[in-house]
Parts: structure tokens; sequence; C-alpha cells
């Protein structure tokens, strides 16, 4: 079986991710499930090599063809965007271009089949929107730059897998933007990622919006019998396992013990939050509806301990796993 080629994007480059990548790429069962290659700057990585102490030599290259996937050498398509004294741990328009170029790379190289998956490193959004790229994040510019639109985000942790109808946008906006239409097409791509990762006949959990769904018509105004109850039942009469609007708390309790297989949150914090709980040092982020899989560490920037050499590589590592998974699945 071949393996996978892919695409590590280095991130903001004042952030942790050139630090993670040398971290994973050290990891020599890594290359036995893929052939990683970082899109970022080779002289960062180079640095971020010296600052976490591991002896992986960082191969630049123009072309994937030129790539060799060696384990110890860390392959690099050099876009050289940085100044050499480029800082850590600081905000900057610099960084913001870069992490935008490095990602619009990795898209030109998926979009032309030379690559089988992105993972990517963390972004900040400040940088970014000073670089004029006003993405609220890696999501939204991931359609935007493929076209695509509309996408999920799906957080995976040890026992629990969430995904998102709404994700960054405001409570008051996602309560206004959340549709039976929405609801059902979110339902749909979570029972498709699930069948394609090997389950049959998933298990799919759906949140309410209000505590204790609502409870009669006691909390809030409706919204679960407006907004979420058809599109459940839309899905109950195509004969799939879809139970809601059920109570968040007492959902992500059953699911995390096994009773659902993936659970579908309505808005942002009410999926993250569990989803960190569970383990946010293997926790992933993987992009549902793009045509390209596209997974990413589950943590921003840590600029309070960029270039210090702590930073902790599982996250990255359990995406690029991820990515290499679903690659190999999809082929």
């Amino acid at each position: 079986m071949t393996r996978p080629i892919i695409a590590i994007t280095m991130g903001d480059p004042a952030g942790v991710g050139p630090e993670i990548i040398m971290k994973s790429l050290a990891h020599a069962d890594l290359y036995a499930r893929c052939r990683p290659l970082v899109i970022g700057d080779a002289a960062r990585l180079r640095e971020a090599a010296a600052i976490v102490g591991n002896t992986v030599a960082v191969r630049p290259v123009k072309e994937v063809g030129e790539a060799a996937f060696r384990h110890g050498e860390a392959d690099c398509i050099d876009l050289a965007l940085l100044a050499p004294d480029h800082p850590f741990g600081r905000v900057s328009a610099a960084s913001g271009e870069a992490a935008y170029r490095y990602i619009a790379r990795a898209v030109e190289l998926a979009v032309d089949g030379k690559i089988d998956a992105i993972c990517t490193a963390p972004l900040n959004k400040e940088a970014l929107h000073a670089a004029g790229h006003p993405f609220p994040g890696h999501t939204e510019m991931l359609a935007a730059l493929t076209g695509t639109p509309e996408v999920s985000m799906m957080l995976v942790a040890p026992n629990l897998r969430v995904i998102h109808v709404t994700t960054h946008i405001g409570l008051l906006d996602a309560i206004r933007k959340i549709e039976p239409g929405l609801v059902e097409r979110t339902i749909e791509r979570a029972y498709d990622t699930m069948v394609r990762a090997g389950i049959a006949d998933p298990r799919i959990g759906v949140c309410a919006i209000n505590p204790h769904a609502g409870e009669n018509g006691l909390f809030g105004y409706g919204e679960e019998e407006e907004k979420i109850v058809p599109a459940v039942r839309s899905q109950q009469a195509r004969g799939r396992r879809v139970e809601g609007p059920l109570p968040a708390d007492t959902l992500f309790f059953r699911a995390a013990r096994g009773d659902f297989d993936i659970v579908v949150a309505m808005y942002h914090d009410q999926g993250h939050g569990p989803i960190k709980v569970m383990g946010i040092e293997a926790g992933v982020n993987i992009t549902v509806g793009l045509p390209v899989i596209r997974t990413s560490v589950d943590h921003g920037t840590a600029f309070d301990i960029a270039g210090k050499g702590i930073a902790d590589e599982r996250s990255m590592l359990e995406a690029l796993r991820q990515a290499a998974d679903l690659a190999t699945e999809r082929n």
C-alpha cells in the first residue's frame, strides 16, 4: 500500500507550530503511516529543531517530487517568507501573511492531486486579519480557497467525536443561523464521515440548544421544535439511528461512555468544551465537506510558550495519524 503524502502547513511562525512539527517528525513510526511534507520556511524549522533539541535535519525542496520522505529529515517546500530575526510569541502581519500563504500553497498541491491530505499547525486570527485575510479561522479559509460553499468542523478526542452545526460566530448569531436544513446537512456529513471511517450504522446524538432540551417550552422560545426536530425526523425516516434533540449535558456523558458514535453540537463552545476536557493533548480538528482531507491540532498558537521548546506535540501527531488514516481509506 502506498503511504499517503500529508502536507503539513507550518501555521503562524511566531507560535508553537514549527516546534511541534519538528518534534512530531522525530517519531519514526509516523513514516510507516505516511509521507510528511512541510509547507513553510526551512530556516524557521531549523531554528525550531535547535530549540527543541532534536537532530532532524531540514531538507528544502521546491516540488513534491523532490522530497525523499526519510525519517531523520524534514522535507520542506520552502516559501522563505520570514526575516531571519522573526520573533516568537508576537502578533504580526508578516506572520499572518506567511500562515495564509502556507495554506494557499497546500491547497494548490491538493487540487493538483500532488498530495493526499493537509494537516495544519495553528494560526493566529489577529495576525491573519492584520495581513488582510479576514477569515475566522482555518475552516472558513479552506472553504473559500477550495470554493466549497459549506463545511463542518469535527473534533475528535479519546472516546468522543463532535461535529458542529455552527462554529466561529457569536451565540445569538448561531441561534439565528441554525435551521432545519443546516442541521440535517450537518447530520448527513456526520453520517457519511462515520461510514467512511468503517462504522456502517452509526449512532448519532443531536444536542438541543436550550437547557433540558427546552423542557417542553419552559426554556427558550421553541427552538428545538422549530430548528432541530424536523431534521432529526427526516433522518429517522431514512432509517438512520439519530436521536435528539437531547440535553447536551447528559448527551456528552452518554457519548463518552459509548452510547453514540458522534455528537452533533449546535454551537462552538457546546462542542469544544467537552472535547477539551476529554483530552486536549490528543484532540484533533477535522474539516468535513472539503474536496481535500484536512486535519489539525485542537489548540492554538500558544504564544506564551512559543520558542521555549516545551510545546506538546501529541495533538499534532494524532492529527497526522488521522490524516493518514483518512487518506488511506479514501484512496
